[in-house]
């Protein structure tokens, strides 16, 4: 069981077309793997911009009867008042921490980058985004929430992410993480950064899942925040 950062394969990555002077790190959701997310990404991708899509480690994850699977933490429920798998959750931030340092010796700056993921992994990818010292781009939350979300203080946070723009996407018809969830989590949002930087869109009819519509808002979000610099 300890040797869980060592079950998780390389990432999928996208390399950029030409020298990468960007990146874009997302987060896949409960059971899946980096490479569905590298396939929807490699469909929208800018020359100048790497993707990297990380393989979650296989954990036994509570809500679904401890059975093992791909997992980023432990989940234990999926209502609001749901106990959280905090120790879990703070070592997968500082796992993705780890993988932006990598990114800044690769030479692309932590500002060049980009965080995001659906599902768990947007939850986790806003998590980091706002107790990370390093300062990013901006995150993609796809049909989320944002967790440990008591720990955080009342009004704007403290930290350099404070104005970091913030593309949050929700289907209306999601049955596994409800649109109240997206909706409380925007509230949230805007109470600790900039509510001028945060962005939140529905999709109608669209379940836990994603569409073309949402990959072009999230297209349009990254071309917006990594423009080329050369």
């Amino acid at each position: 069981m300890c040797g869980n950062n060592m079950s998780a394969p390389l990432p999928a990555i996208v390399p950029a077309a030409r020298k990468a002077t960007a990146a874009v790190i997302f987060l896949h959701g409960l059971g899946d793997t980096g490479h569905g997310w590298s396939e929807a990404l490699a469909g929208i991708k800018s020359p100048h911009v790497k993707y990297i899509c990380p393989h979650a480690p296989v954990m036994p994850v509570s809500l679904n009867m401890n059975m093992a699977m791909p997992s980023w933490f432990d989940i234990i429920g999926l209502s609001p008042d749901s106990q959280e798998d905090e120790v879990g959750i703070k070592q997968a931030a500082e796992n993705v921490k780890a993988l932006i340092d990598q990114e800044v010796k690769n030479g692309i700056p932590s500002n060049r980058i980009i965080l995001g993921g659906f599902s768990q992994g947007g939850a986790l990818s806003l998590y980091t985004a706002l107790t990370t010292q390093q300062k990013l781009a901006g995150v993609v939350a796809l049909s989320c929430w944002l967790p440990l979300r008591a720990s955080f203080p009342q009004g704007p946070i403290s930290g350099v992410n404070r104005e970091i723009a913030v593309l949050q996407c929700h289907g209306d018809c999601d049955p596994l993480v409800p649109l109240m969830f997206g909706s409380l989590t925007v509230e949230k949002l805007k109470s600790m950064i900039n509510p001028a930087n945060v962005t939140f869109r529905t999709y109608s009819g669209m379940m836990h899942s994603s569409c073309i519509e949402e990959m072009m808002d999230v297209k349009q979000f990254i071309d917006k925040h990594l423009p080329p610099v050369d």
